[in-house]
């Protein structure tokens, strides 16, 4: 879950008629575009891992792939941030088209482009030159503080009880984006045909399973606590949305395991990383608006 504007502990619930239809249409998106933000750092965190372990395949286009690709998932936000809709959310709790000083977080997440700037100037041949390795090492850093910090401001801006409800969410955030930011960094490697072999994949299979398994737990577990909550008949909601849950489980989990396994197999390797990337963040979205709007409607105390 990517958190990008403020949050503060006097929310009103999602169905609030005070406002305009056209607020709610751009914030019943917003979510998807913290989403997308998290894959792309997911992706970045991966990507410089690789280079500082010397495991990533060598040659600069295979680099700068990824590179563009995180690039563009990491701004969507920002762009859609400095387009006049009425009700748009800002990026990181900034309002570019009001506030002229970013907030720390987004000073955080602009950070993060310089190392990225920097790999993608260094990456050359085999990327075992040390500078390539160091602006690798900083690119991942950078990613997972600004997941980090992001996580914890969205739990700092809720009221207690949300808070003591939501505690597993920074954690869920960090697995998140490391199973779709390796979807991504999956996709990316077989786009620039790279990895030929399907078993050369098992190890990175394994890890993405394991990765949506630990989601998906996590991801009970919060709504568990969510329901525990039982203001505002969270309780009664909770049990409505549950076809919506199954459906996004369905997209976030079973379709993108369904693909890493078939991966194995020779000829669909391409088709399925296609098909588990977009199934991951569509499934991720729908289930973090039914639970953020349910989140927004606990108690004060």
């Amino acid at each position: 879950m990517q958190p990008v504007r403020d949050l503060p502990n006097t929310a009103k619930p999602a169905n609030d008629a005070d406002k305009p239809p056209a607020y709610w249409r751009a914030e019943s998106v917003a979510p998807l575009w913290r989403i997308l933000a998290a894959s792309g750092y997911g992706l970045w965190t991966w990507l410089g891992l690789a280079l500082v372990l010397g495991l990533y395949p060598a040659g600069r286009s295979g680099t700068l792939l990824p590179l563009c690709v995180g690039t563009v998932l990491v701004s969507i936000g920002l762009l859609v941030a400095c387009l006049p809709w009425r009700g748009a959310s800002g990026w990181y709790g900034w309002h570019p088209r009001r506030d002229s000083r970013p907030t720390g977080a987004a000073l955080l997440a602009l950070a993060t482009f310089l190392p990225m700037l920097a790999v993608a100037g260094l990456a050359r041949g085999d990327n075992i030159f040390w500078a390539t390795r160091l602006a690798g090492a900083v690119l991942a850093l950078c990613s997972l503080a600004s997941l980090a910090y992001t996580g914890y401001r969205f739990r700092r801006q809720l009221s207690p009880a949300s808070q003591r409800a939501s505690a597993s969410l920074p954690l869920s955030r960090l697995v998140f984006a490391g199973y779709a930011g390796g979807l991504w960094l999956w996709l990316c490697t077989l786009a620039e045909g790279e990895l030929v072999a399907p078993r050369g994949l098992s190890p990175w299979i394994l890890l993405l399973l394991t990765l949506a398994l630990l989601l998906g737990l996590l991801e009970g577990q919060a709504w568990q606590a969510l329901a525990k909550l039982g203001a505002h008949g969270n309780a009664s909601l909770e049990h409505a949305l549950q076809p919506a849950r199954f459906v996004a489980a369905l997209f976030t989990f079973v379709f993108p395991c369904i693909a890493l396994l078939l991966a194995r197999q020779d000829g669909v390797d391409l088709a399925a990383a296609a098909v588990a990337v977009p199934s991951c963040l569509l499934g991720k979205w729908l289930e973090r608006y039914l639970y953020e709007s349910l989140l927004l409607r606990g108690p004060a105390g």
